[in-house]
């Protein structure tokens, strides 16, 4: 696989067919301006030529994710997009490493390795360690949205002296609901929603609003993207996870807190992955988030900007 090299004049004589009546009110040709899109168009149908855009991840279709929920699919949206056909399968495996919050809202941090796994069927089925298990029901060559399965995996007071006392949160199923699309072809930005139910007792519901798009510098062997989420949740899930009830309180020494639903995080994600061949990449993935509301206002929690990394090698085919 060859590296495309054009430098800013061929690629602008390349993209930028300019039409006689295509001049501003001077008389001077729109060369700058169509050039710009027309880089963003050529970024994406280079980078949606890779036979999977997806960036491994080794976080286990995790709620609530230490990543932006965007970063486990990646801009898999856009291969239809630029393709007009995805491959009928598509598989990764490798392995992976990430440095991530203890749990949500502490200030240490820890290492985790784990297998990759992706696999998806068309455009229709997938099963991942990021995304869960899953299916398109609606699909369409700028959109997609369906219904997955991960799951979480709790939080044990054991894990920090700062949660003694508190009750466990044990490990759960997570069906989510889900729905993305690409704004155009020329303006390639991905709006992305999703809520998710955590089935555990007491807990409630979570969501995102994210959007995210390939970054100037892209290339064949090396994309790159980014985009800001917004993550909200109701009351129960508030209490179950920053809630500290008047029990605790006495078993923990934190006050009473009683938490309101509304805004979760903000936060922002960038993703990277390098093909140094056809069939082995190499993917990072970092991300940001600042807690807000009750989650920012927990006596639990010790630190209102949360940061995660995690990095990947995998073998696709």
């Amino acid at each position: 696989m060859k590296v495309l090299r054009i430098s800013p004049v061929d690629f602008a004589i390349l993209t930028c067919a300019l039409r006689p009546d295509d001049r501003d009110a001077r008389g001077r040709p729109f060369l700058r301006q169509r050039s710009r899109w027309a880089r963003l168009r050529r970024l994406c149908a280079v980078s949606c030529a890779l036979p999977c855009l997806v960036g491994p991840s080794v976080v286990v279709a995790q709620t609530p994710s230490p990543l932006q929920e965007w970063q486990y699919s990646g801009g898999v949206v856009l291969e239809k997009v630029y393709e007009g056909e995805v491959p009928e399968w598509r598989r990764i495996v490798g392995l992976a490493a990430a440095v991530q919050p203890l749990y949500e809202g502490s200030r240490a941090n820890r290492l985790r390795g784990g297998p990759v796994v992706n696999i998806r069927y068309r455009d229709i089925a997938f099963a991942s360690t990021g995304e869960g298990l899953g299916i398109n029901l609606l699909r369409g060559r700028q959109f997609r949205a369906g219904v997955s399965l991960g799951y979480d995996l709790g939080r044990r007071n054991s894990s920090d002296t700062h949660l003694n006392g508190l009750a466990d949160l044990g490990p759960a199923a997570v069906p989510k609901m889900f729905a993305e699309g690409v704004i155009s072809k020329d303006f390639p930005m991905i709006i992305r929603a999703d809520v998710r139910r955590i089935v555990r007792s007491g807990d409630g519901l979570v969501g995102d609003v994210e959007a995210y798009m390939p970054l100037p510098g892209s290339s064949r062997r090396f994309v790159m993207f980014a985009g800001p989420t917004y993550t909200f949740a109701n009351r129960q899930h508030m209490q179950r996870v920053f809630g500290v009830n008047s029990a605790e309180a006495q078993n923990a020494g934190y006050p009473a807190f009683d938490t309101h639903g509304g805004s979760v995080a903000k936060g922002l994600g960038f993703s990277a992955t390098w093909f140094p061949s056809e069939h082995w990449l190499v993917n990072f993935d970092g991300a940001v988030n600042r807690l807000l509301g009750s989650a920012g206002q927990s006596p639990i929690t010790q630190r209102r900007t949360q940061r995660a990394f995690a990095v990947s090698a995998a073998y696709q085919w």
